[in-house]
Protein backbone atom coordinates (compact mmCIF):
# COMPACT_ATOMS: atom_id res chain seq x y z
CA UNK A 1 0.00 0.00 0.00
CA UNK A 2 2.79 2.42 0.88
CA UNK A 3 6.55 2.34 0.57
CA UNK A 4 7.98 2.85 4.04
CA UNK A 5 11.43 4.33 4.40
CA UNK A 6 12.90 3.77 7.84
CA UNK A 7 13.62 7.43 8.48
CA UNK A 8 11.68 10.41 9.72
CA UNK A 9 9.98 12.66 7.17
CA UNK A 10 12.25 15.48 8.40
CA UNK A 11 15.27 15.30 10.75
CA UNK A 12 14.51 15.81 14.43
CA UNK A 13 17.35 17.28 16.47
CA UNK A 14 17.70 19.09 19.77
CA UNK A 15 20.54 21.17 21.17
CA UNK A 16 20.08 19.64 24.62
CA UNK A 17 17.36 17.84 26.60
CA UNK A 18 14.58 20.05 27.96
CA UNK A 19 11.92 18.18 29.94
CA UNK A 20 9.93 21.35 30.58
CA UNK A 21 9.54 21.98 26.85
CA UNK A 22 8.83 18.31 26.18
CA UNK A 23 5.81 18.67 28.45
CA UNK A 24 4.49 21.33 26.08
CA UNK A 25 5.36 19.51 22.84
CA UNK A 26 3.45 16.39 23.95
CA UNK A 27 0.22 18.24 23.17
CA UNK A 28 0.93 17.71 19.46
CA UNK A 29 1.18 13.99 20.18
CA UNK A 30 -2.10 13.46 22.01
CA UNK A 31 -3.80 16.81 22.42
CA UNK A 32 -7.07 17.87 20.78
CA UNK A 33 -5.32 19.54 17.84
CA UNK A 34 -2.40 17.11 17.65
CA UNK A 35 -1.21 14.71 15.02
CA UNK A 36 -3.04 11.63 16.33
CA UNK A 37 -6.37 13.47 16.17
CA UNK A 38 -5.66 14.73 12.66
CA UNK A 39 -4.59 11.35 11.33
CA UNK A 40 -7.58 9.47 12.71
CA UNK A 41 -10.01 12.19 11.62
CA UNK A 42 -8.86 12.16 7.99
CA UNK A 43 -8.39 8.42 7.62
CA UNK A 44 -11.92 7.92 8.93
CA UNK A 45 -13.63 10.69 6.98
CA UNK A 46 -12.26 9.51 3.64
CA UNK A 47 -14.88 6.76 3.45
CA UNK A 48 -17.75 9.23 3.14
CA UNK A 49 -16.11 11.41 0.51
CA UNK A 50 -17.98 11.40 -2.82
CA UNK A 51 -15.03 11.53 -5.23
CA UNK A 52 -11.89 9.46 -5.65
CA UNK A 53 -9.78 12.63 -5.54
CA UNK A 54 -11.23 13.67 -2.17
CA UNK A 55 -10.68 10.17 -0.78
CA UNK A 56 -7.07 10.25 -2.01
CA UNK A 57 -6.39 13.65 -0.42
CA UNK A 58 -7.72 12.50 2.96
CA UNK A 59 -5.75 9.25 2.72
CA UNK A 60 -2.52 11.04 1.80
CA UNK A 61 -2.80 13.73 4.46
CA UNK A 62 -4.00 11.27 7.11
CA UNK A 63 -0.98 9.10 6.40
CA UNK A 64 1.38 12.07 6.51
CA UNK A 65 -0.06 13.06 9.90
CA UNK A 66 1.09 9.66 11.20
CA UNK A 67 4.59 10.57 10.03
CA UNK A 68 4.24 13.85 11.92
CA UNK A 69 3.16 11.97 15.04
CA UNK A 70 6.35 9.94 14.67
CA UNK A 71 8.36 13.17 14.48
CA UNK A 72 6.70 14.55 17.62
CA UNK A 73 7.40 11.28 19.43
CA UNK A 74 11.07 11.49 18.42
CA UNK A 75 11.23 15.12 19.53
CA UNK A 76 9.73 14.40 22.96
CA UNK A 77 12.02 11.41 23.39
CA UNK A 78 15.11 13.48 22.56
CA UNK A 79 14.00 16.30 24.85
CA UNK A 80 13.67 13.84 27.74
CA UNK A 81 16.59 11.54 26.95
CA UNK A 82 18.48 10.64 30.12
CA UNK A 83 16.27 12.82 32.34
CA UNK A 84 15.97 11.82 35.98
CA UNK A 85 12.77 11.63 38.04
CA UNK A 86 13.91 14.85 39.76
CA UNK A 87 14.13 16.63 36.39
CA UNK A 88 10.62 15.49 35.52
CA UNK A 89 9.40 16.76 38.89
CA UNK A 90 11.18 20.11 38.42
CA UNK A 91 9.42 20.46 35.04
CA UNK A 92 6.03 19.83 36.66
CA UNK A 93 5.72 16.53 34.85
CA UNK A 94 6.29 14.01 37.66
CA UNK A 95 3.08 12.17 36.72
CA UNK A 96 4.57 11.33 33.33
CA UNK A 97 7.60 9.74 35.00
CA UNK A 98 5.54 7.82 37.55
CA UNK A 99 3.14 6.39 34.98
CA UNK A 100 5.35 6.03 31.90
CA UNK A 101 9.03 6.55 32.77
CA UNK A 102 10.58 7.66 29.43
CA UNK A 103 7.74 6.02 27.48
CA UNK A 104 5.28 8.16 25.57
CA UNK A 105 1.55 8.42 26.06
CA UNK A 106 -1.08 10.39 24.15
CA UNK A 107 -1.85 13.40 26.35
CA UNK A 108 -2.03 17.14 26.03
CA UNK A 109 0.29 19.57 27.80
CA UNK A 110 -1.90 19.38 30.92
CA UNK A 111 -1.70 15.58 31.12
CA UNK A 112 -5.25 14.99 29.89
CA UNK A 113 -5.34 11.74 27.88
CA UNK A 114 -6.34 11.70 24.23
CA UNK A 115 -10.06 11.22 23.62
CA UNK A 116 -12.11 10.24 20.59
CA UNK A 117 -14.26 13.32 21.29
CA UNK A 118 -11.46 15.34 19.65
CA UNK A 119 -12.45 14.08 16.21
CA UNK A 120 -15.68 14.00 14.24
CA UNK A 121 -17.16 12.53 11.12
CA UNK A 122 -20.62 13.73 10.18
CA UNK A 123 -20.66 11.97 6.83
CA UNK A 124 -21.36 15.22 5.02
CA UNK A 125 -18.30 15.97 2.85
CA UNK A 126 -18.69 19.75 3.01
CA UNK A 127 -19.02 19.78 6.79
CA UNK A 128 -16.12 17.38 7.26
CA UNK A 129 -13.78 19.24 4.89
CA UNK A 130 -14.55 22.58 6.54
CA UNK A 131 -13.77 20.97 9.91
CA UNK A 132 -10.52 19.63 8.46
CA UNK A 133 -9.49 23.10 7.35
CA UNK A 134 -10.22 24.42 10.85
CA UNK A 135 -8.22 21.56 12.38
CA UNK A 136 -5.20 22.47 10.25
CA UNK A 137 -5.47 26.10 11.32
CA UNK A 138 -5.63 25.10 15.00
CA UNK A 139 -2.56 22.89 14.59
CA UNK A 140 -0.75 25.71 12.78
CA UNK A 141 -1.49 28.06 15.66
CA UNK A 142 -0.30 25.50 18.22
CA UNK A 143 2.98 25.13 16.34
CA UNK A 144 3.38 28.92 16.34
CA UNK A 145 2.92 28.92 20.12
CA UNK A 146 5.47 26.13 20.53
CA UNK A 147 8.00 27.90 18.28
CA UNK A 148 7.62 31.02 20.45
CA UNK A 149 8.12 28.96 23.63
CA UNK A 150 11.60 27.60 22.82
CA UNK A 151 15.00 29.14 22.21
CA UNK A 152 16.49 25.94 20.75
CA UNK A 153 17.19 26.63 17.03
CA UNK A 154 17.20 22.92 16.18
CA UNK A 155 13.83 22.37 17.80
CA UNK A 156 12.49 25.49 16.06
CA UNK A 157 13.59 23.98 12.74
CA UNK A 158 11.57 20.82 13.34
CA UNK A 159 8.53 22.78 14.50
CA UNK A 160 8.75 25.13 11.50
CA UNK A 161 8.71 22.16 9.13
CA UNK A 162 5.57 20.84 10.83
CA UNK A 163 4.04 24.33 10.74
CA UNK A 164 4.66 24.53 6.99
CA UNK A 165 2.94 21.18 6.42
CA UNK A 166 -0.15 22.42 8.27
CA UNK A 167 -0.31 25.37 5.87
CA UNK A 168 -0.02 23.04 2.85
CA UNK A 169 -2.69 20.70 4.24
CA UNK A 170 -5.04 23.64 4.75
CA UNK A 171 -4.54 24.62 1.11
CA UNK A 172 -5.12 21.05 -0.14
CA UNK A 173 -8.32 20.75 1.88
CA UNK A 174 -9.51 24.09 0.47
CA UNK A 175 -8.92 22.86 -3.08
CA UNK A 176 -10.68 19.59 -2.26
CA UNK A 177 -13.63 21.46 -0.76
CA UNK A 178 -14.00 23.47 -3.96
CA UNK A 179 -13.88 20.36 -6.16
CA UNK A 180 -16.38 18.48 -3.97
CA UNK A 181 -18.77 21.44 -3.97
CA UNK A 182 -18.52 21.59 -7.75
CA UNK A 183 -19.12 17.83 -8.03
CA UNK A 184 -22.09 18.00 -5.67
CA UNK A 185 -23.58 20.90 -7.63
CA UNK A 186 -23.35 18.91 -10.86
CA UNK A 187 -24.70 15.78 -9.19
CA UNK A 188 -27.67 17.72 -7.77
CA UNK A 189 -28.43 19.17 -11.19
CA UNK A 190 -28.42 15.70 -12.76
CA UNK A 191 -30.48 14.18 -9.93
CA UNK A 192 -33.12 16.88 -10.27
CA UNK A 193 -33.27 16.15 -13.98
CA UNK A 194 -33.89 12.49 -13.25
CA UNK A 195 -30.90 11.29 -15.27
CA UNK A 196 -28.47 10.33 -12.48
CA UNK A 197 -27.39 6.70 -12.53
CA UNK A 198 -25.51 4.99 -9.74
Amino acid sequence: MWVYEKKLEHPVRVTCPDVKFAKLVITQYGGPDGELSASLRYLNQRYSMPTNNAKAVLTDIGTEEMAHMEMIAALVYKLTEGASPAEYEAAGWAGQWVQHDHGLFWTDANGIPWSAKYIACLGDPITDLVEDMAAEQKARTTYEHLIAATDDPLVKGTLRFLWEREVVHFQRFGETLNSVQEWMGKAKHVWEGGAMEK
